[in-house]
């Protein structure tokens, strides 16, 4: 399991970087939103993705059983089919649709939470400078 500073509390948040290694970013629980949310923090934006998509996302890879292309892209373009991000917005997956929780910004579901499965010890990432892809531990 690779090194993560950070609790993953608004105090101590998990110090994550980008599959890339081109940025880094923050995230923290927030069990007392409404639905509960995975806070992310890239410079001055807040992203939100509803909390169960650690346990959702690993529990697809799990059941895929092989490396799956992260495939990230803001909301407003189109997610390449069979990648993580196109999961991330669904409506086949669990949640039947967006785990982005703040409209507009509820994109990129495949560059910030993939960082995150692998400092938990859920998912293996790969860190090229593109066409990244995960599997689940």
């Amino acid at each position: 399991m690779a090194k993560v500073k950070g609790k993953g509390t608004k105090d101590s948040p998990w110090e994550l970087t980008t599959p890339s290694g081109s940025s880094s970013y923050l995230m923290y629980r927030d069990e007392a939103a409404n639905p509960p949310a995975i806070v992310c923090i890239v410079g001055k934006t807040e992203l939100r993705y509803q909390l169960r998509a650690i346990d959702d996302l690993h529990a697809m890879l799990k059941k895929q059983g092989d490396w799956m292309p992260l495939g990230s892209a803001d909301e407003q373009k189109p997610a390449a089919e069979g990648t993580v991000e196109a999961w991330g917005r669904s409506p086949s997956n669990p949640v039947g649709g967006w785990y982005g929780l703040k409209k507009g910004l509820r994109g990129r579901f495949g560059m910030y939470m993939p960082p995150l499965l692998e400092a938990l010890g859920l998912a293996e990432v790969e860190h090229n400078p593109k066409n990244n892809r995960m599997r689940a531990i």
